[in-house]
């Protein structure tokens, strides 16, 4: 066995169906007298559920989140912290509020509660991806990290099918690097590989039938369990790729991984005997990288980073920056590997294992 050092994150989870009627409750656990709720405007009417939920608590609500996690967006929430006297932030949504919510932190180390309703894992990681001039770089730091989480299955029931498959497959791919991570451990390997499986068994019943309650108490458990996994270890190509291309050209960041992820897997291939083995059996696959692959078309995603917005004549832009200030990764960076990767993910190739 390899040695190792795992050091678990400080962070309350509550987890299970009708769990957000114990917000009141943790947040007088934190003592907080005026919670900024974070938000998007589709979610006004929760929102609203919300502030009668925690009455005098509720000092404000900013619903101007955004994927990536603009500077300019996070300057603007910031006016409202300050302006409202904020001592919590509530952030309810996937990525792009918790990830607003993270960025506020960073700059005020304000106590955060998290409801996520997607599956995109951020809400258990201490890194945030900020965005400014079409750059998307990385910070962590332990203030960013949320305090509380709640996850409530109610609060996943009407994800559409479509997100709910890309949200899922970003989970996984958490996990699949998780298990070739430089910095790994027996611990996180046992989740990854868990998450993997109960995920990629779930989803598919969910896009079919998304009020499966079952399915959708399951997709959430594995997303939870991922997102533990990108939390504690590091990450490397797969990332790297994913916020060089959301960061450069404003795609989506869920189908952003969903197209990515069979293509870095196929890449790194070679290099990761032992998690490509992990990955098969969680899949019930013999090809990892084709499994994941077959899984997104099986869910109808989307295959192509053209069919996201991505234009050709980016390929090589979106290379170049890849290959600037590398993730560690298995397998060596090679420039014109890494632009036949996402040449091939632009077009909506099938992975391939032996790009050269």
């Amino acid at each position: 066995m390899q040695d190792f050092v795992y050091q678990s994150a400080p962070m309350r989870v509550v987890f299970g169906a009708g769990t957000l009627r114990q917000l009141p409750d943790e947040l007088s656990g934190l003592g907080v007298t005026r919670a900024l709720i974070l938000a998007t405007p589709r979610q006004k009417d929760l929102v609203a559920s919300i502030q009668e939920m925690i009455g005098e608590r509720f000092a404000g609500v900013f619903t101007g989140a955004v994927m990536h996690t603009p500077v300019e967006v996070t300057e603007r929430a910031m006016e409202t912290v300050h302006d409202i006297q904020a001592d919590c932030l509530v952030a309810i949504g996937g990525g792009s509020t918790t990830g607003l919510g993270k960025a506020i932190a960073l700059r005020t180390d304000l106590p955060q509660i998290v409801l996520p309703t997607s599956y995109a894992g951020s809400e258990m990681t201490p890194v945030v991806g900020q965005t400014s001039g079409g750059i998307k770089t990385t910070q962590s730091s332990p203030k960013i990290l949320p305090e509380i989480v709640i996850y409530d299955v109610d609060l996943t029931m009407t994800m559409p099918p479509k997100l709910s498959a890309t949200s899922g497959i970003n989970a996984i791919a958490h996990a699949v690097e998780a298990l070739y991570a430089r910095d790994r451990n027996p611990v996180i390997t046992l989740m990854a590989q868990e998450g993997i499986r109960t995920l990629a068994q779930a989803l598919p019943t969910i896009c079919v039938q998304p009020d499966d309650r079952a399915a959708r108490t399951d997709a959430l458990y594995g997303a939870w369990l991922s997102g533990i996994c990108l939390g504690a270890v590091g990450m490397a190509l797969h990332h790297k790729l994913c916020h060089t291309l959301g960061g450069s050209f404003n795609l989506p960041h869920a189908e952003t991984h969903t197209v990515i992820l069979p293509h870095a897997l196929a890449y790194n291939a070679p290099a990761v005997p032992d998690a490509m083995a992990r990955i098969a059996t969680a899949l019930g696959v013999s090809d990892p990288a084709l499994g994941l692959h077959d899984l997104a078309r099986k869910l109808a995603a989307p295959a192509s980073l053209r069919e996201i917005g991505m234009p050709e004549g980016g390929i090589d832009q979106a290379a170049d920056l890849a290959v600037k200030n590398p993730y560690w990764n298995p397998r060596g960076i090679e420039r014109d590997a890494i632009r036949e990767l996402i040449a091939r993910a632009w077009r909506g190739d099938a992975p391939q294992t032996t790009i050269s």
